[in-house]
C-alpha cells in the first residue's frame, strides 16, 4: 500500500495508453484526456485494457 493523504485526489484513465511514452507524454494524455494539470498533486492512474490472449 502507498499512503496517500486524505486531501488527495485520485484519477483513473482507462483506455489505450503506451506505456513507452514516458512521463511527457502520458503528462499530456492526462492534460488531454483528463482536462487536468498533471504536475499539480493529484495522483493520475494510467489503467491499460487488457486483451484476452
Amino acid at each position: 500500500m502507498i499512503p496517500v493523504s486524505s486531501g488527495v485526489r485520485i484519477w483513473l484513465a482507462s483506455g489505450h495508453t503506451d506505456m513507452r511514452r514516458g512521463m511527457r507524454g502520458l503528462a499530456l494524455q492526462v492534460q488531454e484526456g483528463l482536462g487536468r494539470e498533471p504536475f499539480c498533486g493529484e495522483v493520475p492512474f494510467h489503467v491499460p485494457l487488457f486483451r484476452p490472449a
